[in-house]
């Protein structure tokens, strides 16, 4: 019930701020002398996705063509989104978010004492953005409980709500809720009734947007220190160009049907199943062998030319 509560506030297209009154002489936050924020009116923080710092497989260039810093990315064309197959030969298509670690980050949820739902109008509050060291697409959720007249959006950075001593549950949640420009859009979802907008959140007082994806619920069990390790997954791609050779790998763009943009990379779960992760780790196999892969046993048949290439955030949104 608490995970299904949760993601009530986590994956919401806009959280309108709440003005609540604080006249109590004897509030915390008044006593703190905090004016609470107004995500409508707080300034933005800019987001770069393709920059050196932040990207590894899409990296901005003169000849490429990404957006630039902090331009609203269309997730919806070449190159972030990618049709594959599925274990036993169905035609998949994922999002393509670059390069992530393994190791999650944390962000922050909200909640009044005694309440089992957020606190209303306050958002959630990350520490870190693409680029930052120790930034990833996929966030290990802490519930914060702060006090009753606490008011939404009197804490906005995590440097004040660590001072403030509130008790902080480290749950065992992963969300994957890639950081990116306002106004970016990424239309496709596993699920009907996923949002398919952007969320917003708070980042050192400025506000940030993100996505969400929840084809599946990642469950963890969190280490007694730091943050857990998001499960992977397993995908086999070939390339143009074999891995190797000049111009080889991902450079060279993935092999595609003669006239469609329909690769021949697999994937070894969908969403439905138990070892299902959007975080995959990404084998390449001989583009020799492009013809003779449809499905998972053929892909493990073919010739692999290189084992944990990459881990990257995948997301499946539809599968036929």
């Amino acid at each position: 019930m608490f995970y299904k509560k949760l993601l009530t506030m986590l994956f919401v297209l806009s959280i309108a701020f709440v003005a609540i009154g604080c006249d109590d002489e004897d509030s915390p936050t008044e006593n703190m002398g905090v004016t609470p924020k107004d995500p409508n009116t707080a300034p933005k923080v800019s987001v770069d996705r393709f920059s050196n710092d932040a990207g590894t497989l899409f990296i901005r260039d003169d000849s490429n063509g990404l957006p630039a810093a902090n331009a609203p990315i269309d997730f919806d064309m070449a190159p972030f989104i990618t049709k594959g197959l599925g274990p036993n030969g169905e035609m998949v298509q994922y999002y393509n978010f670059d390069v992530q670690p393994v190791v999650s980050a944390p962000i922050f949820a909200l909640f009044k004492e005694g309440e089992d739902m957020p606190v209303e109008g306050q958002l959630n509050i990350i520490d870190v953005i693409p680029g930052d060291a120790g930034y990833n697409d996929f966030w290990h959720v802490h519930k914060v409980t702060v006090p009753k007249d606490y008011t939404a959006n009197t804490i906005t950075n995590v440097s004040d709500l660590m001072a403030a001593g509130y008790t902080i549950e480290r749950t065992n949640m992963i969300v994957n809720c890639p950081v990116v420009p306002e106004a970016s859009t990424a239309k496709l979802r596993y699920k009907s009734d996923e949002d398919k907008g952007l969320t917003r959140g708070w980042y050192k007082d400025q506000v940030v947007f993100y996505f969400n994806f929840v084809e599946k619920a990642i469950m963890v069990d969190p280490p007694a220190s730091g943050h857990p390790h998001v499960p992977l997954a397993d995908i086999l791609v070939t390339f143009n160009i074999n891995p190797g050779e000049a111009g080889g790998g991902p450079p060279s763009g993935f092999v595609t049907e003669d006239g469609s943009d329909q690769t021949h990379n697999v994937v070894d779960t969908l969403p439905e199943d138990d070892g299902y992760s959007p975080l995959w780790d990404v084998d390449i196999y001989d583009n020799i062998d492009f013809d003779s892969v449809m499905d998972w046993q053929t892909a493990a048949m073919s010739n692999l030319l290189a084992a944990g290439a990459a881990i990257v955030n995948c997301p499946i949104v539809s599968v036929n």
